[in-house]
């Protein structure tokens, strides 16, 4: 094994970290999904290794991999981004793992400060680009003036950056990210009572103590809450230019699995008697399998631009 790890800790930690973005930028965002959204994970990505590079905090190059969640558990517009990301990362020279401290990360703080800094130069840029459209409520934004006065507060406001417990291992990691991207926005065993043209649902309150509430709104709203899942399709597009990102991956995973001493896994060309493609195809009669053989074919069209770091972000649907 060449070199070593620095710092004791569980060395195959899986760390949690939220970004967030305030009421005021997720109104623009309702109204500029595809675009805001990709400067919500660019943004994110620059922050986290911008933080995780620097000598005085981590010092080290770090890997992860982020799920977007557009929706809260009481279907009201959330964007936010959950990161699942390796507890350390390669040295600059790439002969060592630096692991984090145990129980810490990086400073919550720090991530903030720098992701409202990042994430709103980037929307800047995009309204001097003429990028940003908008609409009722919102029209008088298109006056640089406006634009300016509206996010003045945002600078020096507060932007929740969080980060949970740490994953027990990879089984709960995977469970976890099974649960954001194949699956719809309400599971059937919270809806309570269809009647009456409204909907009532269990959510989970967890401003206050992950308490269990009920709520009830109106069937077309329900309906239009539930569209929050569904991502533009030219933000499928975008997403797919970060693809190389996987290259990046696989050039650094064999010496992270030697510093880390971890086999190298057994390839696997067999696929399960029927997965959730084959189910899916059953009940809708569209494969999802030649569908990413077109989204690959698009993305070819698209990769114009460079990849979001070392970042590959899976989309909740």
């Amino acid at each position: 094994m060449a070199g070593g790890s620095s710092r004791r800790t569980s060395r195959h930690t899986v760390l949690h970290v939220v970004f967030t973005l305030p009421g005021d930028i997720a109104a623009i965002a309702y109204q500029n999904k595809a675009l805001v959204y990709g400067l919500l994970f660019r943004a994110a990505a620059e922050t986290l290794r911008t933080i995780a590079a620097d000598p005085k905090h981590l010092g080290a190059e770090i890997g992860f991999f982020v799920v977007l969640h557009t929706w809260g558990q009481n279907l009201l517009y959330h964007p936010h981004l959950h990161c699942v990301v390796a507890g350390g990362g390669l040295s600059a020279d790439g002969n060592r793992w630096i692991a984090c401290k145990p129980g810490f990360f990086l400073p919550v703080r720090v991530l903030s400060r720098l992701f409202r800094r990042l994430f709103l130069e980037h929307l800047k840029k995009a309204f001097d680009g003429g990028q940003l459209q908008f609409f009722s409520g919102l029209q008088h934004l298109s006056e640089r003036d406006a634009f300016r006065r509206y996010l003045a507060p945002l600078r020096k406001a507060e932007w929740v950056v969080f980060a949970k417990p740490p994953f027990a291992g990879p089984e709960q990691v995977l469970d976890y990210v099974g649960r954001y991207t194949h699956r719809v926005a309400i599971s059937n065993n919270r809806l309570v009572a269809i009647e009456d043209g409204k909907v009532a649902f269990r959510w989970k309150d967890y401003r206050h103590g992950s308490r269990q509430k009920v709520m009830t709104v109106a069937a077309d709203e329900f309906t239009r809450a539930s569209c929050y899942t569904s991502c533009p399709r030219a933000f499928i597009a975008s997403a797919i230019t970060a693809s190389s990102a996987i290259a990046i991956a696989r050039k650094s995973s064999p010496a992270c699995r030697d510093l880390l001493g971890m086999p190298v896994p057994e390839p696997s060309h067999s696929r399960s008697a029927k997965d959730y493609r084959d189910r899916y195809e059953d009940l809708t009669g569209h494969s999802l399998i030649r569908a990413s053989a077109v989204f690959k074919t698009i993305g070819n069209h698209w990769r114009t631009g460079s990849a979001i770091g070392s970042i590959i972000p899976c989309v909740g649907l």
